[in-house]
């Protein structure tokens, strides 16, 4: 054959197979392109953050202590995680489970974060936590405690800045456990992070001699409490505990005062009944105990200078959402600052994760094998403006993390 016909005849061939692989790739929605595409921020890139948090409906607040808590601490680092400027990108949850799974698909495949933060809404979380195990994204839970997400459905990729559902519950069963109360009611929405907060305050309220002699709640977000709050009247129990939060916890609080309850009945509650909530409750909040791993008037160092520059920045008074919006950030540091922000070292990154011993507001902690804090809870009393701590009711506190298999 002469040999510019050979030439044509080759080049003919690799434009046929060019062509054959570029249909395939187009068939297939470019699933080639997508396997061989880098995963995460390589060295110089950006690091990649999506936050998907709540900035509507009745979290709302919530969602941006949090943002505010994690950019402050960046903020501190001169805007650099590992070495490497940040770029953020947001999703509105709106406490929506069923959004769930689309929402966070939006920040691993479209915006291709390197890290998701979220959420507050415990149905949510499970969402986001079956996501970022099947894409192998890393994900920090900077506020939601269902218990299933550093128990059964725990992972490599998965950690969490602030408590499981469990962990509060337990502490105050303790606490009324040892004041010598024998019957309690208790009394919480219908979703996993109220069940699952009753479920470790019986644990240590029976394991001590206690019993719980009624589990009232009604459908999350309902608010209408009275029929509730009339049924525990008619029980006269020796006290109440409740699991609510953002604004369901403002109307119940006021709500049990306005049923003449206060002075009754004594009430209880996991920390999220009274944090961040204080400005709404005004007077029917006063003198109300709860537990919860931080509290207004600890005398560490940290928190001091933590609380000033928070002031400063957003005019504002932090609670613990803005704590764990802090520590997410700077248990992401640890990991960014191990690889030097190359976000592609995935499993350096989780190891140096997984070591931390963060330096939070809180009192420093650092995380058990299921990648959970272990922390002290701290029993608090509101007074004012504050819920004011009163002394520590569990020292070093870790989540049993029963299903784990990590």
């Amino acid at each position: 054959m002469h040999r510019n016909a050979l030439r044509r005849l080759l080049h003919a061939r690799r434009l046929s197979v060019v062509t054959l692989a570029a249909s395939a790739l187009l068939a297939t929605g470019g699933v080639a392109l997508a396997q061989t595409a880098p995963a995460g921020t390589a060295a110089g890139g950006k690091v990649k953050v999506g936050f998907m948090l709540p900035y509507t409906g009745t979290y709302a607040a919530l969602g941006t202590a949090i943002e505010n808590g994690f950019r402050m601490y960046v903020q501190q680092q001169g805007g650099k995680l590992g070495g490497r400027d940040v770029e953020y990108f947001k999703v509105d949850d709106e406490s929506d489970p069923a959004k769930a799974p689309e929402n966070a698909t939006k920040l691993i495949r479209r915006d291709q974060v390197d890290v998701v933060v979220g959420t507050v809404h415990s149905g949510v979380q499970m969402g986001i936590v079956k996501v970022a195990k099947e894409n192998n994204t890393l994900l920090i839970i900077p506020n939601a405690g269902v218990d299933e997400a550093t128990g059964p459905l725990c992972g490599p990729n998965i950690f969490r800045s602030s408590f499981s559902n469990w962990q509060p519950g337990y502490a105050m069963g303790h606490v009324l456990a040892d004041r010598g109360m024998k019957k309690v009611v208790t009394l919480t929405w219908k979703y996993a992070a109220g069940e699952q907060s009753v479920k470790g305050f019986k644990e240590a309220f029976e394991a001590k001699g206690g019993k719980v002699v009624k589990e009232l709640s009604l459908p999350f977000p309902n608010v209408e409490f009275q029929a509730l709050i009339t049924e525990v009247a008619s029980l006269k129990p020796d006290a109440v505990f409740v699991f609510f939060a953002g604004g369901g916890a403002v109307k119940f609080v006021k709500d049990w005062q306005a049923a003449g309850l206060k002075d009754k009945i004594p009430l209880y509650g996991s920390g999220f009944l009274t944090d961040g909530t204080l400005d709404a409750q005004g007077a029917a909040a006063q003198g109300l105990e709860t537990t919860l791993h931080y509290a207004d008037g600890l005398s560490n160092a940290r928190d001091k200078a933590f609380r000033l520059d928070y002031a400063k920045t957003y005019k504002l008074q932090p609670d613990v959402y803005a704590v764990q919006g802090y520590d997410a950030a700077q248990l992401l540091a640890a990991g960014a600052n191990a690889v030097k922000g190359d976000m592609t070292r995935k499993p350096d990154i989780i190891k140096a994760m997984e070591a931390a011993k963060v330096d939070s507001p809180r009192g420093a902690f650092t995380l058990s094998k299921a990648h959970n804090p272990v922390q002290d809870f701290y029993l608090r009393k509101v007074d004012g403006r504050e819920n004011k701590v009163s002394t520590v009711a569990v020292k070093a506190l870790a989540d049993p993390a029963r299903g784990c298999r990590l």
